[in-house]
């Protein structure tokens, strides 16, 4: 399997050479020459565990690992640090199954690809012969920052960087990347949104003099956002796993199909859904909700993505985003893999702020459909769902939630249907206590907004009967050690500064 740019024809690479360089030198992203077929039968996938389906999916992306190689990334991501025994729990409440991808060390989706990302890293440098230090550079939207510090933390020949809008995350989101340990791992807050940071990072990756300086000095950037094509490729795995595991339960027939309601920011985990898909997983309705910023769900209603609007900060602060960088792999196929007609729909989105797909590409993806959710409409799903099932969701989960209910009752549509559960309710604790005990705010107090969030998490544990996650309950009392803040205009310059350029 080799990988190719979005934007231009340049000859196609290696797996472990796309997964060191995150981002195509034009600007593109990477993209697999084709979207290979199940390795096996749906009912010997049933029969696996989740390392086992890892390995029978990732082989066939990364050709350049070894069976050896891959097999001892996968050991090494997916073990004693998740809390559940299978990795991936399936929660049926009421009739829709909750794919929790939440029970890794950060407690949010992230973990289920950056826990093996910087496996993957390490062995594509060995295989490469790559003597240079590796620098990961990520904008966050509140999780992929903290998973990839986790992740990242004192892996030799490896420095981090994470950029994060520092009004634009949670109380426990920033608290949790403030007090990340490692020598090796930087935190800077953004005056901005993270669109701003994203904007900052791809520029700063842009940089061709900036690149020469970094050779010189025996450095290289990679990225560890959902760009990277190495954080693509576990995704698709855990929605094999899902319909395997519904199988074996017996809740589905061999060939039945399932929906995927996935709540969406930046486009990557509905597109590993997509590719699933592709690899002929038996998926019908890919449901792709949004909150109050609504690009996406107005994209897939009208064929336009205008990004030029207001941006709103939400309970759901992951998927505060106007610019969906994963959705150019998919403008990339809809297109028929025309990377002239790519390129120029996303220069335009640069330069314009929008652009417009043709009927022939809007028909191609027919499989999703679009829908959003208002903050308030996300916090009626919160109180419902516990009232009525007892079951706490985060507040992005109750996005897809809602946008899910919607479109059951608008189209009638009955197919069973699984619903991305992307976050611990934990992390938002202070939100999903509005939804579900409004009077609670009376107690604030004086308190601050750190002490609020913990003392909202001692109360959602009390009611919910369920017990605060270690890697929640571990932030108390520690110490913060990243501090600095710039603006937009200064990402550069604090990059330079960071690796002494």
């Amino acid at each position: 399997m080799r990988y190719k740019s979005t934007r231009s024809s340049r000859e196609a690479i290696s797996a472990s050479q796309a997964i060191l360089e995150g981002l195509a030198p034009d600007g593109g992203l990477f993209v697999p020459e084709e979207i290979p077929s199940l390795p096996c039968s749906l009912e010997q996938l049933a029969a696996m565990d989740y390392r086992e389906i890892a390995f029978e999916i990732m082989k066939l992306y990364l050709t350049d690992f070894t069976e050896e190689e891959l097999r001892a990334c996968i050991a090494a991501a997916y073990d004693g640090k998740f809390d559940a025994a299978e990795i991936v729990p399936l929660a049926k409440v009421e009739d829709v199954y909750f794919l929790e991808l939440f029970h890794g060390p950060t407690i949010a989706f992230k973990d289920m690809a950056l826990s093996i990302l910087p496996h993957l890293m390490t062995t594509a440098m060995k295989k490469r012969g790559e003597g240079r230090e590796t620098v990961i550079l990520t904008a966050t939207s509140g999780d992929t920052g903290k998973a990839a510090l986790e992740g990242f933390a004192g892996v030799p020949g490896t420095r981090i960087l994470v950029f994060y809008p520092k009004d634009g995350v949670s109380a426990i989101q920033r608290q949790q990347m403030i007090t990340q340990r490692g020598d090796n791992t930087w935190v800077i807050g953004v005056e901005g949104n993270f669109d701003d940071c994203q904007s900052g990072v791809k520029a700063v990756f842009a940089d061709e003099e900036l690149a020469k300086r970094m050779e010189k000095a025996g450095l290289a950037f990679s990225s560890a956002n959902s760009i990277n094509i190495g954080r693509l490729v576990p995704q698709i795995v855990y929605y094999v796993y899902a319909y395997a595991r519904l199988l074996r339960e017996g809740e589905i027939e061999k060939g039945e199909p399932v929906n995927i309601a996935v709540p969406t920011g930046n486009f990557g985990n509905i597109l590993a859904a997509w590719y699933a898909r592709g690899m002929g997983l038996p998926v019908g309705r890919l449901l792709c909700a949004s909150n109050e910023n609504r690009v996406l769900c107005d994209f897939f209603a009208t064929g336009a993505y205008d990004r030029r609007r207001p941006f709103i900060l939400t309970d759901s602060p992951s998927m505060d985003i106007l610019i969906s960088s994963n959705l150019e792999r998919l403008i990339y196929e809809l297109t028929g893999c025309d990377p002239e007609q790519t390129a120029s729909l996303m220069g335009m989105l640069s330069q314009e702020g929008w652009y417009q797909i043709d009927d022939g590409m809007r028909k191609r993806m027919e499989a999703f459909r679009g829908g959003f959710a208002s903050q308030e409409e996300s916090r009626r799903e919160i109180c419902r769902i516990f009232s009525e099932c007892g079951y706490v969701m985060d507040t992005h989960t109750a996005v897809a939630s809602a946008v899910y209910e919607r479109y059951r009752r608008e189209t009638g549509d009955s197919t069973k249907t699984l619903i991305a559960s992307t976050a611990s309710p934990y992390k938002f604790a202070p939100s999903i206590l509005r939804a579900i005990k409004p009077d609670w705010e009376e107690q604030r107090g004086e308190m601050t907004e750190l002490e609020w969030a913990f003392a909202c998490v001692e109360e959602l544990s009390r009611i919910s009967g369920t017990e605060i996650p270690e890697a929640v309950r571990g932030l108390l009392g520690a110490p913060v050690r990243h501090e600095r803040i710039c603006s937009v205009s200064q990402m550069k310059r604090t990059v330079e500064e960071i690796l002494g350029l």
